[in-house]
């Protein structure tokens, strides 16, 4: 696996057919890439959050970082192993035919632009945050439909993909802002 093949994985089916091939396992995924990756998030809003203080966002200087990054670190590790059963009943229901290594193996890459968005908290300026996070975003929301449509048996109606990236987009939509609700309110 390279990084031009991780690049690509938005844009086409070909990536995650390679990434079914290594045959991951649950645990491998977990230790490998989520724990990882779920630690930058945490360490760059305990960075901006200690460093920025009201100039950034106001009520910013005066948050509990400690508890705030602490918290966000056990949820996002929590969110892997819900978003994989999730994934998996979704699909499930949609009629798709999926395994739970490959469920796993998407709710593990899916939010890869997201953990990295949180680089740009190293520039102190809101709206270039804003941005960063916006595009991660999509791009999730992209490998979402890319996963759920390569990694699934049967090829089926392009629709059903659609729903199905839908309502897993949905579901973690809600938990993402309800995270960021409980956050900001500490």
């Amino acid at each position: 696996m390279n990084i031009s093949m991780l690049f690509g994985l938005p844009f086409s089916t070909k990536g995650w057919s390679e990434l079914q091939l290594r045959n991951l396992s649950i645990p491998q995924l977990a230790w490998l890439l989520v724990l990882p990756m779920s630690f930058v998030p945490p360490v760059l809003i305990y960075y901006a959050g200690t460093h920025y203080g009201d100039s950034f966002l106001p009520g910013f200087a005066s948050k509990d970082w400690h508890f705030i990054t602490t918290t966000l670190f056990l949820a996002e590790l929590l969110t892997f192993f819900v978003m994989g059963w999730l994934i998996h009943s979704v699909l499930e229901g949609h009629g798709l035919t999926v395994s739970y290594q490959d469920t796993y193996l998407l709710a593990a890459i899916a939010p890869l632009p997201l953990w990295l968005s949180s680089f740009a908290l190293l520039v102190p300026i809101l709206l270039f945050n804003v941005l960063v996070v916006g595009l991660a975003l999509v791009l999730s929301i992209i490998l979402v439909y890319q996963g759920c449509k390569s990694l699934s048996k049967e090829s089926g109606d392009i629709t059903v993909s659609m729903s199905a990236t839908y309502t897993i987009i949905a579901a973690s939509f809600l938990a993402w802002v309800l995270l960021l609700v409980i956050v900001w309110a500490y």
